[in-house]
């Protein structure tokens, strides 16, 4: 099979982890591929491309939750602020769903024929939130399809974007754009952030074949230094598999 070039990132809301996968996706065009943006053809057709269609591309740029059939959902339902609550098992099955409908029809054929693939959030979000969230044993987590078939076909990097919770409240309070997620609040964050930097992470991504790089994002780090360093790091790390 050829080499897995998937790339996963990350991290907090307002980490920067958006501002690394563009880099990414920059890097894809600066050197002529043909790159499939998911999150925009999901958006504009409500569907997801078929598998011979990806095969045409060199590179795909993926987010999770995604943005057509269950990832919708989840976006504009189940993750908002309303008075509308849905227990984290509801969530957890959702986005196992999502997950496992995207990596069989896009993610699967591209790892398998050696396309790069840059995608913001993943199997990760789902560990790191839904046991914070309400009680769910990360046991259960795992043994849910969709996450047990995103295991099965972990990133060859994953890149984790490191920042003070007091930073992401502040980035996100500046936001024209409001996300008005049920997870937008201090406290959470400093749970979350826990999480994302803990050991048990790593060690669980590294034994399903993952290199693990957390990458500083906190002020007053740019930008474009993040995203510098984004490439920097992913260069390192294929040129090294070659």
């Amino acid at each position: 099979m050829p080499k897995n070039r998937f790339v996963m990132v990350d991290g907090l809301d307002g980490s920067g982890k958006g501002a690394m996968v563009d880099a990414l996706q920059n890097w894809a065009g600066q050197k002529g591929m043909k790159v499939l943006d998911l999150r925009s053809y999901c958006q504009e057709k409500n569907a997801f491309p078929e598998p011979e269609e990806v095969l045409q591309f060199d590179a795909i740029v993926s987010a999770e939750p995604t943005f057509c059939y269950v990832g919708r959902a989840i976006r504009e339902e189940l993750i908002r602020a309303t008075a509308r609550q849905y227990s984290a098992l509801s969530i957890a099955h959702a986005f196992a769903l999502d997950r496992e409908i995207l990596y069989k029809r896009v993610l699967i054929p591209a790892i398998k024929t050696g396309k790069y693939i840059f995608q913001e959030r993943g199997i990760s979000s789902s560990l790191v939130y839904q046991p914070v969230q309400e009680h769910i044993q990360l046991s259960e987590l795992i043994r849910l399809p969709g996450n047990r078939t995103a295991l099965q076909f972990s990133p060859a990097l994953f890149m984790v974007a490191v920042v003070k919770p007091e930073t992401v409240m502040r980035r996100l309070g500046s936001r024209e754009k409001k996300d008005n997620s049920i997870f937008d609040s201090l406290g959470f964050q400093r749970k979350i952030d826990e999480r994302f930097r803990s050991d048990w992470l790593r060690q669980l991504f590294g034994q399903h074949g993952s290199r693990v790089v957390y990458v500083d994002t906190d002020e007053p780090k740019s930008v474009e230094e993040t995203q510098a360093e984004t490439v920097s790091v992913f260069e390192g790390f294929f040129s090294a598999q070659k």
